[in-house]
């Protein structure tokens, strides 16, 4: 149904790692996923929006999906939600509904409902969107279609240097500049963060353990809090003066930690190599 949710639905679906193709003519639905299947192979779910905007082109939606989708096993997902509620966002998206013609908001839906009802009643899994928020529809499209790596947290931890600026997309930033910088040690100077002597001596320096030991709690907690609202990524930069030794010590021992914990961490060194 117009309103109900399907641009929510569809974009949860393009996060789990499905090819999303919107408003499609179902006449052209076998032809899609035979162009995916020949291009990305039988492992690319793919999801195809369909509704009263594809004219009469719609009447021949159930005949196609009658006809199977290329061998793929196919599950129809139909939206709808109460008339006040699809009201009240049509009103609030200033949209008029595609069926309205010169009628009311309250005509069109009554006749979307009408064509509907056949597919409606073909529905596989029937998600009443009336009473549900964007976080809880996209909860319901994630334990409907999501598989556990698809529905995983991933969390990509940066190194950088702030002569170089903050990284723009950075959920979270940590300073490393109150350690002691192993620049001014002439024996570590040509080496970075990853290798062991700069590593050790960053992370045996005062402070540094006590910052791990308090910010790792914190990421740890975010990182649910992300997982239960439905966010797939988090970004954490963290910097020292020019990114070589201390970020990016401390990059990958954070990194090495949220693994323990149990969450996908990887890292990235923006900056090494820069000098």
């Amino acid at each position: 149904m117009t309103g109900a949710g399907r641009s929510t639905a569809a974009k949860e679906l393009e996060d789990l790692g499905y090819y999303v193709v919107d408003n499609l003519p179902p006449s052209l639905l076998v032809d899609v996923v035979r162009l995916v299947d020949d291009s990305r192979g039988v492992a690319q779910p793919v999801a195809v929006v369909v509704d009263v905007r594809s004219g009469s082109f719609f009447d021949s939606l159930q005949q196609h999906l009658a006809e199977g989708a290329h061998g793929r096993r196919s599950t129809l997902l139909f939206l709808e939600a109460g008339d006040e509620v699809l009201v009240r966002r049509q009103e609030a998206a200033r949209r008029p509904h595609p069926l309205q013609g010169s009628g009311r908001l309250l005509d069109g839906l009554q006749r979307e409902r009408e064509v509907l009802a056949a597919l409606r009643g073909d529905a596989d899994l029937l998600i009443d969107t009336t009473s549900l928020n964007v976080h809880q529809l996209t909860k319901r499209i994630r334990e409907s279609f999501g598989d556990p790596e698809s529905t995983r947290l991933r969390i990509r931890v940066v190194s950088f240097g702030f002569k170089y600026g903050i990284p723009v997309d950075a959920d979270y930033v940590a300073d490393m500049r109150f350690l002691p910088n192993p620049h001014w040690i002439p024996e570590l100077r040509a080496s970075t963060g990853r290798d062991a002597e700069v590593s050790d001596y960053v992370l045996s320096q005062p402070g540094a353990a006590e910052f791990l030991d308090g910010y790792l709690p914190v990421l740890t907690g975010v990182a649910e809090g992300y997982v239960r609202e439905g966010k797939r990524f988090m970004r954490i930069a963290i910097g020292c003066t020019g990114g070589k030794h201390r970020s990016v010590a401390m990059t990958e021992e954070v990194a090495r930690r949220l693994v323990e914990q149990g969450l996908q961490a990887t890292t990235t060194h923006r900056d090494l190599g820069r000098e």
